[in-house]
């Protein structure tokens, strides 16, 4: 891991008058001493990690800390292995001022080295600053307009472990700082953008840009919308921010994680998977919207969408995603929650009782808010023996009824358990929502606005037939009720636990009549701590919950290609994050569907505070070369005039060629044969052929729906009048278009 100093630098010939020592030295001895730093830090951590596995597992927290410290330090050696002394990004100087307001003509401070990690010397002195950290956002904010006191900034281009370019950017006019910096025409930022593309996003740590920085900084209370349109970098922004939250997490003392990323298809969530560990972050949840109904359903209904097809109909894919469908579904628990109307006689050992109708609704009325359905009956069976013990104490005046006793009996009175079986039933979630789709009075009662028609259109013979629609209902039903095997089996573990721990109390008085020895265990065993301790050993754990995580509620949702949204899948995001943490990335000129308010609008429409939503847009375009862009904005604009299309910064010099489609595999063996690396994208209307198969890993076959988000050097558009007529026709044209980093080619019949 430790070059020469005199080979860090590799240069090519072209920019031989970058590697002046004078420009060049101070960065050779001071990453010298980093890769000096990382090999002792490396060393050090794996000496960690060795002692802390040869540590016994221990039981309970104990455990838990052990194996949480062992993923920590494999993440830290994962980060430091992966990427060695190219983990500094580089560095900035400041002026030197006795004033609020450094003047960019002051003498400099001592560069700060900017880098994915903090390190420091074995003195203590530091040798990077962590890009996430206050010291290191100058940095990334400084511009022309608002220097924030920087003098110049330099950034670096590794390459197998050297640095064979790097860019310069002063501020100021000090002919001081000209002599130790080689200013140049953005090289670093534009070559990046112009390199071929792999199967993985890469981060874009080096060339954030202060736009891009704000974003990521911005603070995490409320919901940020990042608005921006195809190649903007909205996306990698939002890992960006994610990898800057935990951070800020564990900055503030707070528990590190519970931040999910949803995106829009599996392909999308391949295809980033590397940009969060190569910013050292590798606990972040991702998910698709489907993944999180399926997830909350402990995988009853399939383990992936692969089995969850489209509603035939798009008119009940539109009804099922009303918001009004999700409170129909509040509806139909709440019919399994009424009262019994009749009294009920309960006999115990003691006295006769009558449990009447107004003693079942208080019961079920002393359910706390919030408590699924589900899990609702200790609460209710708790009630109904507190009242019967008052009543039977007041009709006795006290006398001869054991109140504990007969508590004890109430609570396990089988006639009682099966009354309040009966009167509050246990519901899956499957069996509620299959249940309005095949009783068409059930489906009136709980959304009377439906028309007849389209309560005969919702309806299916099969009530288990799932389409991907059905997953928010799906959702928001399991949310409300609960697992209903989980709350039988909890059910079940207390009943079990309450007997064991009987008897294990009984085991402890027998110990203690048995010992007539003051030093012996008598002594110890009265001590409460001691019997609790002997007590309380028995596991709460359920072996058998599914997949909890994405069930369960987040601290921060970054949601990806926003814009696709349905009203019900948006509450399905919300009901995962109660504080309204929300990062919200996508482009209104990109849906699919109808977007004609704006993004405030939508988003207060389904529930969030307008008071907390900030909004941010991005219209410098990175990616797309201006050649391609010239010829997509004509095609959105013609459906949607306000479209926000970004201005591209870069030309290919590569204009759009257009052909038939039978040139398909001519265009695609041309490309591969002249260029060694890079990725094709054929894009085709869905059920197309027209690509068997191309002979390389380096060509793929989507439709503009699982092409959104991606990017390939090269995108081939097959047929573009067969994508659909009208908004979504050129909308999945423009995705389609805009996928192209290099080179478009459209082919028509």
């Amino acid at each position: 891991m430790s070059p020469e100093a005199p080979g860090i630098f590799a240069l090519p010939d072209h920019l031989a008058h970058k590697a002046d020592p004078a420009h060049i030295a101070a960065d050779e001895r001071h990453l010298a001493a980093i890769s000096h730093a990382l090999d002792q830090k490396v060393a050090s951590l794996s000496a960690r990690l060795d002692a802390r596995r040869r540590d016994p597992a221990g039981r309970g927290a104990q455990t838990i800390e052990r194996d949480a410290d062992i993923r920590r330090l494999v993440a830290e050696l994962a980060t430091l292995r992966r990427f060695g002394l190219d983990v500094c990004i580089g560095h900035y100087a400041m002026a030197i001022s006795d004033s609020a307001d450094p003047s960019p003509t002051a003498p400099e401070a001592a560069p700060v080295y900017v880098g994915r990690i903090g390190l420091t010397d074995a003195a203590g002195t530091p040798l990077l600053v962590d890009w996430r950290t206050p010291a290191a956002e100058p940095f990334f904010a400084a511009t022309l307009a608002d220097p924030r006191g920087v003098t110049y900034r330099r950034r670096y281009r590794w390459s197998g472990g050297r640095i064979v370019d790097y860019w310069d950017e002063v501020f100021g006019d000090d002919d001081e700082v000209f002599a130790h910096v080689s200013p140049d025409d953005l090289s670093a930022f534009v070559s990046s953008l112009s390199e071929a593309r792999t199967g993985r996003m890469r981060d874009v740590l080096t060339t954030i840009q202060a736009d891009q920085d704000a974003i990521i900084r911005a603070d995490s209370r409320g919901a940020l919308i990042v608005d921006g349109g195809p190649g903007t970098g909205k996306t990698v922004v939002a890992l960006h921010r994610a990898a800057f939250l935990l951070h800020e997490q564990s900055r503030a003392g707070l528990r590190r994680g519970n931040l999910l990323l949803v995106g829009p298809h599996r392909p999308y969530l391949d295809y980033v998977a590397d940009v969060l560990p190569s910013l050292g972050e590798h606990g972040v949840q991702t998910a698709t919207v489907a993944d999180l109904g399926l997830a909350a359903l402990g995988g009853v209904i399939a383990s992936s969408t692969d089995g969850l097809p489209d509603d035939p109909d798009p008119e009940a894919a539109r009804l099922k995603s009303d918001l009004r469908m999700v409170e129909a579904v509040e509806a139909a628990v709440r019919f399994y929650e009424q009262p019994p109307e009749q009294s009920m006689l309960v006999q115990t050992e003691w006295v006769d009782l009558h449990l009447t109708p107004a003693d079942w609704a208080e019961a079920f009325g002393s359910v706390e808010a919030g408590t699924p359905h589900n899990e609702a009956h200790p609460q209710i069976r708790d009630t109904i023996a507190e009242i019967l013990v008052d009543r039977a104490l007041h009709e006795s005046a006290g006398g001869g009824v054991p109140a504990e006793a007969l508590r004890a009996e109430l609570s396990a009175h089988p006639d009682l358990h099966r009354a309040l079986y009966r009167a509050w039933p246990m519901i899956s979630a499957t069996d509620l929502v299959g249940d309005l789709w095949t009783v068409p009075a059930y489906l009136r009662l709980c959304a009377p606005w439906l028309t007849t028609d389209q309560v005969r259109l919702l309806q299916r013979s099969e009530p288990h037939g799932w389409a991907v629609a059905d997953l928010p209902l799906l959702d928001a039903a399991h949310h409300r009720l609960g697992d209903a095997d989980r709350a039988r089996r909890a059910q079940r573990r207390r009943a079990e636990r309450s007997a064991e721990l009987a008897r294990r109390q009984r085991v402890i008085d027998d110990l203690i009549a048995a010992d007539d020895d003051p030093e012996g265990v008598s002594p110890m065993l009265r001590h409460a701590d001691l019997q609790e301790a002997l007590l309380d050993t028995l596991a709460e754990e359920d072996p058998a919950i599914g997949d909890a995580r994405l069930a369960g509620q987040f601290g921060h949702i970054i949601v990806d290609e926003a814009q696709e949204l349905t009203d019900a899948e948006w509450r399905m995001i919300l009901r995962r994050c109660p504080s309204g943490s929300l990062t919200i990335v996508g482009d209104r000129a990109q849906s699919r569907r109808d977007f004609d308010e704006s993004w405030r609008e939508r988003l207060a429409r389904i529930g969030l505070e307008p008071g907390r939503i900030t909004a941010v847009h991005l219209s410098i375009n990175y990616r797309t070369p201006a050649e391609v862009m010239e010829a997509a904005a004509p095609v959105i604009r013609s459906v949607r005039p306000d479209a926000n299309v970004p201005e591209s910064v870069r030309r290919s010099g590569l204009p759009v060629e257009y052909g038939h489609v039978e040139d398909l595999q001519h265009v695609i063996d041309g490309w591969l044969a002249t260029h060694s690396e890079g990725t094709v994208c054929v894009i085709c209307a869905p059920g197309s052929t027209v690509l068997d198969s191309s002979g390389s890993d380096r060509v793929r076959s989507l439709t503009p729906a699982q092409a959104k988000g991606l990017e390939f050097d090269l995108v081939v558009l097959v047929d573009p009048d067969t994508f659909g007529s009208g908004g979504t026709g050129a909308v999945d044209s423009y995705v389609a278009m805009t996928r192209a980093t290099r080179q478009l080619v459209v082919l028509s019949s």
